[in-house]
């Protein structure tokens, strides 16, 4: 089997926004819509305050809400653990976001532009798609990059040309990416190496993305 994860190292992320700005780039979202944002959560009182930043996104869940109120089935697990949307089936009615723990999900019903009035930038006119108005959309691990490591023999996450941009794109290594099944990948190391934990477990949803806070001892 297959399962696809993100792994966020809390310890290296230094809230720079860099992968927030790629997936933007590389998805072309709307403006006020991002796939990929990172919070900057302040802990402790003063003077032991401490910043951290955590990436926070989708999560791919194996258990996820949003599949199980879709009327529509448009929400499906792929085989390899990605959660994605078949625009042709979504009917745009919203219970998926609001089933989404992570708040995720988001619905435009119009083209918006970074700069209206100058019209679209290169990259919004190339990667526009008209399937994506009136309709659930969310991050989806650059899928097209992942199905492009199966034709070609890459490995997502060691390839960076079938890697997820916001991966890529960290200027402080802190995001990975790998396939969790597989003993010997770069995220199943990192799992086994430090401690971790994924957010609202408790709920059930076997989220596909883990966060490391510290070594194991």
């Amino acid at each position: 089997m297959t399962r696809f994860v993100m792994v966020a190292d809390l310890r290296r992320c230094v809230g720079c926004q860099t992968c927030t700005a790629a997936c933007k780039h590389a998805n072309a979202t709307p403006p006020g819509v991002q796939w990929r944002q990172v919070l900057d959560m302040e802990t402790g009182t003063y003077p032991r305050v401490q910043r951290t930043f955590v990436p926070v996104g989708c999560m791919h869940c194996a258990n996820p809400p949003c599949e199980d109120v879709c009327p529509s089935t448009a929400t499906k697990i792929r085989s390899d653990g990605i959660v994605e949307i078949d625009y042709d089936l979504c009917i745009g009615c919203g219970y998926c976001a609001v089933a989404c723990p992570y708040q995720a999900r988001h619905i435009v019903h119009k083209r918006d532009l970074a700069y209206e009035k100058k019209g679209a930038m290169q990259h919004e006119e190339a990667r526009f798609d008209e399937g994506r108005m009136s309709v659930a959309m969310k991050c989806n691990f650059c899928q097209s990059r992942i199905d492009t490591a199966k034709e070609t023999g890459q490995t997502p996450g060691v390839d960076p040309e079938v890697t997820p941009a916001c991966v890529n794109s960290c200027i402080a290594t802190a995001l990975h990416f790998g396939d969790r099944d597989d003993p010997d990948s770069n995220v199943s190391s990192l799992l086994a190496e430090n401690q971790t934990f994924r957010m609202h477990e408790e709920l059930g949803t076997d989220p596909g993305f883990y966060y490391i806070w510290d070594k194991k001892s």
